[in-house]
């Protein structure tokens, strides 16, 4: 039997993958749930969590992002269940696509919580209880790989160490370890089973700040990152897998759809990453309100292309002051008598339909993919009054001022394309709690994935299916 717990901010997901007879797997599935379904949407959760994992984007450039709080399903937070060791366990994950480095909390870690979220028990992995778990050391390959080179005093058997620095002050150490993760795969329309595969990830022996809180606690984290060491690269590194993966953030009933493998339908036009970004940046050559085009082109040091990184655990959309100030500006003007109030956020009195009284905001990028905003997407009801989701990151620095970043806020009810073999993301406006379709490379087959649910917080489940609410789908996986 395995523990059920829950999770925290950002999007978070399980995963599980089936053999056939022949020792083939085929169709993983990574099923999620959103942490806050059915609350109102909260600004002030949004942005402290936001705060947090600004400092961990856009200053140290560490891509293991913090706990935080979380948010509400409007927006999409999102938690998930996976199997680790033999035999297995049951642990809650953090999914996000600017992390890379999958860790959960051992059992030798120090002032971990034994409980988390709205009271719920933690797991702790040995790896001496697992069959199957074994002490990655600094002599190997992975450990060179992730250290820039040999590591400095390495010894023979000595494991691989980690820590991990965040802006804030937050941290979390321990050591590599390796050991078989369960996996929902895919194995027809809309039907999975069991399978597993071995995994590369972090044994947390110490971690701070929101990460050690008790109220806010999860097992771990579970990178779906760019470098070698996220999942996503380990399980395409042996050549059995597609480096891509997709998510549908359902920002009405929580959860959606979190896929791995070749999307077929709906359609998803793209545009290339920026080379040699540590995160998924691409470049904006327009944004749009309304009818009204914003001046990209401001200073003369900067480009006609704005620097922009798509975050699925950001929760808000952030702007450059060059940019936001303008954007704000052409909004209110379809209200002129607005009377705006300055204090936290950005705040007016407004009774009525949104969508007819505001404009909506276009952003657009190279190869002609867009991306729309709504007045329903960027507004959020705080007491009496309506607040812009937008947010200002402010002149504090070079490295800021010219940065975009763009979370759930625009990234909800759209189905997301992450294509890292050709270096591409693109996505499209789609219903996430409908199905998506995907193609097997190695049958040519084509199978339905949909949205699940997730038992409730208190019950118990044996390890069959990680039943949840983003499903992760169509992960070719042959086992050698």
């Amino acid at each position: 039997m395995f523990k059920i717990i829950s999770l925290i901010s950002l999007l978070l997901i399980s995963l599980s993958v089936v053999a056939t007879n022949d020792g083939e797997f085929r169709g993983a599935v990574f099923e999620v749930n959103s942490k806050f379904s059915g609350k109102e949407r909260s600004l002030s959760l949004f942005k402290a969590h936001d705060d947090l994992r600004h400092l961990q984007i856009l200053a140290s450039g560490v891509d293991l992002p913090l706990g935080g709080t979380g948010r509400p399903d409007a927006v999409g937070l999102y938690y998930a269940r996976i199997g680790i060791g033999t035999p297995p366990n049951e642990y809650y994950v953090q999914v996000d696509t600017g992390s890379d480095i999958m860790w959960v909390n051992c059992v030798q870690c120090q002032n971990c919580p034994n409980r988390g979220y709205n009271g719920l028990e933690l797991t702790l992995y040995n790896p001496e209880d697992s069959l199957t778990g074994q002490t990655v050391t600094c002599l190997q390959d992975f450990c060179v790989e992730i250290n820039g080179g040999a590591v400095t005093g390495c010894k023979t058997n000595a494991s691989c160490l980690y820590t991990e620095n965040y802006g804030d002050g937050s941290f979390s150490t321990g050591y590599f370890v390796s050991d078989i993760v369960q996996y929902a795969s895919v194995s027809g329309d809309l039907e999975t089973k069991m399978a597993n595969g071995s995994v590369i990830f972090g044994c947390g022996l110490q971690q701070s700040g929101e990460l050690g809180s008790s109220d806010e606690a999860l097992d771990g984290i579970l990178g779906f990152g760019k470098s070698n060491s996220s999942i996503i690269s380990q399980l395409a590194s042996s050549g059995k897998v597609k480096k891509m993966f997709a998510h549908c953030l359902d920002g009405e009933n929580g959860g959606g759809i979190f896929a791995i493998g070749h999307v077929i339908q709906p359609k998803v036009n793209s545009t290339p990453l920026i080379p040699d970004e540590p995160h998924y940046s691409v470049n904006v050559t327009g944004i749009e309100v309304g009818t009204q085009f914003l001046n990209l082109t401001i200073n003369t040091h900067l480009r006609d292309k704005r620097r922009t990184i798509i975050d699925s655990g950001t929760t808000l959309a952030y702007l450059p002051d060059a940019i936001y100030n303008p954007l704000i500006n052409e909004i209110v003007a379809w209200q002129p008598d607005l009377r705006l109030l300055h204090d936290q956020y950005t705040c007016f009195e407004f009774s009525g339909s949104v969508d007819d009284a505001f404009p909506a905001v276009t952003f657009y990028f190279e190869n002609s993919l867009s991306l729309n905003v709504y007045p329903h997407d960027y507004l959020f009801a705080v007491e009496n009054n309506l607040c812009f989701g937008w947010q200002n990151i402010g002149m504090d620095s070079l490295s800021t001022m010219d940065t975009i970043l763009l979370g759930d806020l625009v990234l909800s009810n759209k189905l997301v394309l992450y294509d890292l073999e050709n270096q591409t993301i693109g996505w499209t406006e789609y219903n996430c709690s409908s199905s998506i379709k995907l193609r097997d490379e190695i049958t040519g087959s084509v199978h339905l994935v949909g949205p699940h649910s997730i038992p409730s917080a208190g019950s118990r489940t044996h390890c069959t299916y990680l039943i949840s609410i983003l499903v992760m789908a169509l992960l070719q996986y042959v086992i050698s």
